[in-house]
């Protein structure tokens, strides 16, 4: 457990200019250093010489300690977002752009001027895949799908450029130790005999012997993953796992260089009450492995938890949202792994075309198989 005592920051702006022409730097994925976007000239991102804390992606915050103090012992940090009027994804948007499209829907919107308060991320995972690596995946997975338009493969192939948006998550740390009530079933079969068609058989029934049982489990949980964003579905975001959380290093602006932030819209109680339920499904398994036999019943469930702690991370996601024929399609890219997930597209022009050939099929085997008797 940690100490808790943090600061709250002021506003900070983050500029990288190139030591040699001044213009913009942009983080290289893949590589810990950013890149002069018009000079080509690198720039390494030293975190010893920076006096960053290297052991601060393993710190964990006090989730009580933060609960009870949260105005005092919160590291926040004010950033400059932009609310899309579509889905109200909080997006930073760059200092130098006032107008944008929404990298999770595709929207138009105009930066506002507000801020927004918000923990300050403890580590970041940064992009280890490029964008021209991103389209290579998002092509061929879409390529993948029989039914997709042909129209959106070529349009993604030869689109608007990807987004790289380092989104919010939180990781959550619990000691637990359950106690449960239920009961054990053990099979066992019995033999019949039954009368069919007049003729009589054995059969094995099988059942299930029953008795009371109860007992203790306990797990330490590292880690546990928890969204901290409402802008996409969690089916996509959830299905880009796993995620190498070893790889997280200390937060630092240099890492979002050219890239896109995301605010978090789960808040941190929000979050570990989603923590606690992945944590309860596991209890439950634990507790049917424990009580053994064929079946289970689990009839009561306390669980004490305790020394629980939380992080604030950032994991890099590539992101394309198309409008083809005026319908919205969105695709999510690992950034560490290059794992692909989105709204599946459908061609009604494909599939009728296999319905009829498979109709035809059909038909030709049904005549045949006529002809042949």
């Amino acid at each position: 457990m940690s100490d808790t005592t943090t600061t709250v920051s002021p506003e900070e702006e983050y500029r990288f200019p190139c030591e040699q022409c001044g213009a913009n730097l942009r983080f290289t994925p893949g590589a810990k250093e950013l890149t002069c976007t018009h000079c080509g000239h690198v720039q390494e991102i030293d975190l010893a010489a920076e006096g960053v804390d290297t052991e601060a992606p393993t710190r964990e915050i006090d989730y009580t300690s933060m609960l009870a103090q949260l105005q005092r012992t919160a590291d926040y940090e004010e950033t400059r977002t932009v609310a899309c009027p579509s889905c109200g994804a909080q997006t930073e948007f760059h200092e130098s752009s006032q107008a944008a499209r929404c990298p999770f829907c595709d929207t138009p919107v105009v930066k506002d001027t507000g801020t927004h308060r918000q923990i300050k991320p403890a580590a970041v995972i940064s992009f280890v895949i490029n964008e021209d690596a991103a389209r290579e995946a998002m092509t061929k997975w879409l390529g993948r799908l029989w039914f997709a338009p042909n129209g959106l493969k070529e349009y993604a192939r030869k689109g608007r450029q990807m987004a790289g948006i380092y989104v919010p998550y939180w990781t959550f740390d619990a000691d637990t130790r359950t106690n449960y009530r239920g009961q054990r079933g053990d099979a066992y079969y019995e033999t019949r005999t039954v009368v069919r068609d007049g003729k009589t058989q054995t059969q094995r029934v099988r059942k299930i012997r029953w008795r009371s049982v109860s007992g203790r489990v306990a797990r330490f949980f590292d880690d546990i993953l928890v969204l901290a964003s409402k802008s996409l579905p969690k089916r996509y975001t959830d299905a880009l796992e796993p995620w190498d959380l070893k790889a997280l290093v200390p937060y630092q602006p240099g890492f979002l260089a050219g890239f896109d932030a995301e605010g978090y819209q789960v808040e941190l109680p929000e979050g570990f009450d989603e923590a606690r339920q992945i944590m309860d499904r596991i209890i439950r398994q634990d507790i049917r492995r424990d009580i053994g036999g064929d079946e289970q019943r689990i009839s009561m469930v306390d669980t004490a938890i305790s020394d629980v702690t939380f992080k604030h991370v950032l994991l890099p996601v590539w992101m394309a949202a198309y409008k083809f024929k005026g319908q919205t399609y969105r695709f999510v890219v690992n950034g560490q792994t290059g794992k692909v997930q989105g709204e599946r597209p459908w061609s009604w022009v494909k599939i009728t075309i296999a319905v009829v050939i498979a109709l035809i099929a059909i038909g030709l085997a049904v005549y045949y198989g006529e002809v042949l008797q």
